[in-house]
């Protein structure tokens, strides 16, 4: 439905969402880039809502808005403006020396809401609301020193391999960016200096088996060019970026979950999948049963100390 003011309004479950300059151009093309729309971002999210919503259901998020489009000004959002709507989920967590109020999308509406914002990247926390201080998600991010996507492919190969040893299930997702990321599943017990700590020494582990290739410096300069194994993200009020997000780039791609059998395709990079068709790859279940069951790191921690001998 689109009103007369050129505001447009789409029907989202019991709710109707209204579309402010749906026609307004975020995406600018030019090159090899389509141009795309709000109403292109808006559409884009209410397909996806159905892979993208267990993804963000019960997490904190941070909005990464561009307004005025990708040459624009970007806006890093993480407390809620009051004039959102009452039925859009908060989580009110802790910080030093007060508390935020972070949006949680638990439905399509507040999904389409957020894209009407003009919010092109959705970053969400490893934890959930009801238990912020205990990640059930660990994310290895594989950052290439260039726009390299071998190395991290050869990065990606050999993290996978080691987690296998360790008994910890792993699934791939381009980051829309340079890279991709690894996540492992977990049961949710452990607080975010365990998992922090457990990651670091992983990467470590492998950094240091593959020191011409591999570093866990965190300073650019110290990297030379090697792939970065970023553990980062394993901290407390962190992000990453979710799911089926679109990222700020020409283009609009998106951060798509894919198989470890896609890893072998000469066509994937980080980029491979946009608003146009990563709808196709989310209706494969890439993920199918991956993530289903958090573990625990005790035992893998236990096979980690063994291996470092």
């Amino acid at each position: 439905m689109s009103g007369g003011d050129g505001t447009r309004r789409v029907r989202a479950g019991r709710r109707t969402v209204e579309v402010h300059r749906p026609d307004k151009v975020l995406f600018p093309g030019g090159g090899d880039a389509k141009e795309y729309t709000k109403g292109d971002l808006v559409d884009y999210h209410r397909a996806v809502a159905p892979f993208m919503l267990p993804h963000l259901r019960g997490r904190p998020l941070m909005l990464e808005r561009h307004p005025d489009g990708l040459d624009g000004p970007t806006f890093m959002q993480k407390n809620t403006p009051d004039h959102y709507p009452e039925w859009i989920t908060r989580a009110e967590v802790a910080k030093e020396g007060g508390t935020v109020r972070h949006v949680v999308c638990d439905d399509t509406a507040t999904l389409l809401y957020l894209a009407d914002q003009a919010s092109i990247t959705l970053h969400r926390w490893l934890s959930r609301a009801d238990s912020v201080d205990h990640p059930d998600r660990l994310v290895f991010d594989l950052d290439p020193a260039g726009d390299d996507f071998d190395a991290v492919r050869g990065a990606a190969r050999l993290l996978g391999q080691l987690l296998d040893e360790l008994g910890l299930p792993s699934a791939l997702m381009t980051t829309g960016s340079r890279g991709l990321h690894l996540i492992v599943p977990l049961n949710g017990r452990h607080d975010f200096d365990e998992v922090r700590s457990f990651a670091h020494d992983v990467a470590d582990t492998l950094a240091g088996a593959h020191p011409g290739r591999l570093t866990t410096a965190a300073r650019k300069k110290d990297r030379g060019e090697r792939l970065y194994l970023d553990v980062q993200r394993n901290a407390y009020a962190q992000t990453a970026v979710a799911p089926f997000t679109v990222r700020p780039r020409p283009g609009a791609p998106v951060a798509t979950p894919i198989t470890w059998d896609q890893l072998d395709d000469p066509e994937l990079h980080a980029r491979r999948w946009t608003v146009a068709d990563a709808v196709e790859q989310a209706r494969t279940n890439p993920w199918t049963g991956l993530l289903t069951r958090g573990r625990a790191l005790g035992p893998a921690r236990r096979r980690l100390n063994a291996l470092r001998g």
